[in-house]
């Protein structure tokens, strides 16, 4: 099969020939028909998380089943299906409560195992991971649930709880940050979408934010501050970094809710968090890490209802030699959405 597949830490991703999975026990063989490329899969690329080489990365994923292990009982070939980015074991205390996403056996394709960028992918447990794609929901608005948008989901209505009515500011408007925005509106929220990239805001605009703030040195607490009458009840930070972080947090009025998204790597030793105004003004600081299967048909009902359209968030669809140039810099890159990849171009 062909696929993208980089040898080392930052090198150059390229497109090859390289052998076809095979399913394992209890697992299927995926034919890719759709996948997301997220900030997630740059943060692999540039060594921040620890995976081995040769690698293919990709997580967001949608396709056919084209085999099935030994031992799979729900599922058979020519199924459609999609998966979430976190793969429980089906087996300890946490899958068996419905909280898969923290599994500590999981299995994450893309980071664990050899990912999506490619034209066919293993899953593992499939009984307990697998998610049925309805027929009238398209392979790429699947995938694009995969990650960004079921853990915008859950960050917003499990984790922070968001009631109608209260503020939410979100940081950052892409893949998760505009999915934050559709579903925080969705829930009767009023929402500031801050962002960098002034393309990204008039999107966020367009799917609901009631304010946006353009992130060009300004003082964003103080403007979120002011928009929203003391500060937002709940606060996203959607891209990962210690400035976004804090003004998502200084964000926030008293009492609030953060929700850390985007993955927070150090650069020398851990990343700072403002915690003095986290303890002065007893802020509930939460981390959302997906969202499992089990909770996917309340989601998936919605979408087929039309009261969430997450195929208005891909932006585009590249083929894998397109994906192999972009991933590089991709963590810099102006996208007013997501990015999608069919591996059949």
């Amino acid at each position: 099969m062909r696929a993208v597949i980089f040898d080392d830490v930052r090198a150059q991703p390229e497109v090859r020939e390289v052998t076809t999975p095979e399913a394992p026990a209890g697992g299927v063989v995926v034919k890719v028909e759709a996948t997301g490329m997220c900030r997630s899969d740059w943060h692999a690329w540039a060594g921040h998380d620890d995976i081995a080489f040769p690698h293919v990365p990709g997580h967001e994923l949608a396709g056919v089943i084209a085999a099935v292990g030994e031992g799979v009982q729900r599922w058979k070939t020519g199924d459609r299906v999609t998966v979430p980015f976190v793969c429980g074991c089906g087996k300890c205390e946490w899958c068996l409560a419905g909280e898969a996403q923290v599994c500590p056996e999981q299995q994450q394709p893309g980071f664990t195992h050899w990912g999506s960028f490619a034209e066919f992918v293993a899953l593992h447990a499939a009984d307990s991971n697998l998610v049925a794609i309805p027929d009238s929901v398209e392979f790429t608005t699947a995938a694009s649930l995969g990650c960004r948008f079921a853990t915008a989901y859950r960050a917003l209505a499990a984790r922070a709880k968001v009631k109608s009515g209260e503020w939410v500011t979100v940081v950052g408007a892409g893949g998760v940050g505009l999915s934050a925005v559709m579903i925080a509106k969705a829930l009767g929220a009023r929402v500031v979408a801050v962002d960098r990239n002034p393309q990204a805001l008039a999107v966020a605009a367009r799917l609901g934010a009631e304010h946006t703030v353009l992130a060009d040195g300004s003082d964003i607490p103080e403007a979120v501050n002011r928009l929203t009458s003391g500060g937002s009840h709940v606060a996203i930070d959607a891209v990962g970094s210690e400035q976004t972080c804090a003004d998502a947090i200084l964000s926030l009025r008293r009492r609030g809710r953060h929700v850390q998204i985007g993955l927070l790597p150090s650069i020398n030793g851990h990343p700072r968090v403002p915690m003095d105004r986290v303890i002065g003004w007893e802020l509930d600081l939460l981390g959302s890490h997906g969202m499992a299967a089990v909770d996917y048909p309340g989601m998936m009902a919605l979408i087929e209802q039309g009261l969430l359209q997450p195929q208005l968030l891909i932006e585009r669809t590249i083929g894998l030699e397109e994906a192999a140039v972009l991933l590089p810099s991709f963590d810099t890159a102006t996208v007013a959405g997501m990015t999608m990849i069919d591996p059949a171009r």
